[in-house]
């Protein structure tokens, strides 16, 4: 099973904690019980670490691509100062989905951004005002802008690309460890068709999101 890029301490510090809980249980046979709950929880840590991390390879799909696993939150169009005229689009990634997310179209990463704020539940509309990581990148389309955001649990977004660096549709871009929701927005003018609605499960490179002309 291949794991997140950057998920590497995550998962070293809980098989630490099994290691430490395996030879307590060894040493302190005669408080097992204590110390066999003691083993079993650090199995589940580690285990959902494993699951939580995953990272699979995707067939990668046509047209403008998901950015995340998860669910469609809220279509939109919207006026954006960076892209335009926009549509909008947003996934809400809960624990069980993949958190690596990737590119939704090639181009050349413009923009990195990092906005500190704060870490409310990803679903709600104040979420607008969470920690946050601006990506924009330049298509032959016009700008495209990915914002990954934080939530309650999620507080820390990590990313794999750097400004200048060329993209291809469905390259890993980064992670939103223990996280959250992440926001798309593409110039109007290049869609022709949209292909998912509110509530629609997607997975990322794989789920066409839109058509482009």
């Amino acid at each position: 099973m291949n794991l997140a890029k950057g998920s590497q301490s995550w998962i070293t510090f809980a098989a630490g904690l099994l290691l430490v809980s395996g030879i307590l249980l060894i040493l302190f046979h005669e408080h097992s019980r204590m110390f066999l709950l003691f083993f079993l929880l650090c199995c589940i840590i580690e285990g959902f670490f494993l699951l939580f991390f995953r990272d699979p390879k995707r067939d990668i799909g046509s047209g403008v691509v998901a950015v995340a696993d998860g669910i469609i939150r809220k279509i939109d169009t919207i006026h954006d100062e960076d892209v335009g005229e926009s549509l909008f689009i947003s996934t809400f990634m809960n624990v069980y989905h993949v958190h690596v997310n990737r590119i939704p179209l090639s181009g050349t990463i413009q923009k990195i951004m990092h906005i500190p704020g704060s870490h409310l539940p990803a679903f709600t509309k104040e979420s607008d005002r969470n920690e946050r990581m601006v990506t924009i990148i330049k298509t032959e389309y016009g700008p495209v802008k990915i914002i990954q955001i934080a939530g309650t649990v999620a507080r820390r977004i990590y990313h794999y690309g750097t400004s200048g660096q060329q993209v291809k549709k469905g390259d890993r871009m980064g992670i939103i460890k223990l996280g959250s929701r992440v926001d798309l927005i593409i110039p109007k003018q290049m869609i022709s068709s949209v292909h998912v609605k509110q509530g629609d499960g997607v997975r990322a490179g794989t789920t066409s999101l839109c058509s482009r002309i």
